[in-house]
């Protein structure tokens, strides 16, 4: 590996400094109220230093998204190496760090139809390849679970596929957060169990999460 000159360095320090920042405010305000002058602020650089790195706007959210994504690969990468974990539960913990991701504010918030966006992220090739290869690995793992008679087969992989990802910025999670009335933890149980078992109550590989009463539900608040 060629080894980095300190210039080369404090370019990639500040480069990661950037997408940290592009994180925080996509999860906090959204893409539309996000503004490259508010992520320069926040990194504590010029709007003029920030443009050497990234282009736009987009090109920040995509350097965003391809950061998180990368997380979500070195998360499956250390589920894919204990052989003694079935595929299924695989797949419901990914969904339980995408979850976790979103509720502690680490999961960018993009809207899903901009056609701007949409164009910056495709032609960002970090992006690209390992939204590729994320994808790749669940369609394996998917594939596998449905062999196993462990997920619905009248559903085609591609609806569990995108319902796996769309785990990352489920609305009934900052809602429920907003709320305050139940905890992290119970809000994260429950997404992934409305994902996995449905509303219906069929049966679980795993026990369902206690229904919270006065003892778990934050103090001072009420029930809704």
């Amino acid at each position: 590996m060629k080894k980095l000159t300190l210039a080369e360095k404090v370019y990639q320090v500040r480069e990661d400094a950037i997408v940290a920042a592009v994180n925080r405010l996509l999860a906090e305000k959204g893409f539309d109220l996000m503004t490259v002058d508010a992520v320069a602020a926040e990194v504590g650089i010029g709007k003029a230093s920030l443009y050497k790195h990234f282009s736009s706007k987009e090109d920040l959210a995509s350097a965003a998204m391809a950061f998180v994504l990368q997380g979500a690969l070195t998360h499956a990468a250390e589920l894919a190496a204990d052989p003694s974990i079935e595929d299924i539960d695989r797949l419901r913990s990914l969904a339980r760090w995408a979850v976790q991701r979103q509720i502690s504010g680490e999961m960018p918030a993009l809207p899903a139809q901009n056609p701007s966006l949409r164009e910056a992220m495709t032609r960002d090739k970090v992006y690209m390849d390992r939204l590729m290869q994320l994808s790749d690995q669940l369609g394996q793992w998917i594939e596998s679970a449905l062999a196993a008679g462990a997920l619905e087969r009248s559903l085609p992989p591609e609806v569990t596929l995108y319902s796996l990802f769309a785990k990352g910025c489920d609305p009934v999670v900052s809602i429920l957060k907003a709320m305050g009335t139940y905890t992290d933890e119970q809000i994260v149980d429950w997404a992934v169990q409305t994902c996995f078992t449905g509303l219906c109550g069929s049966p679980a590989r795993d026990a369902a999460p206690p229904q919270a009463d006065a003892g778990t539900r934050k103090a001072g608040k009420r029930s809704p």
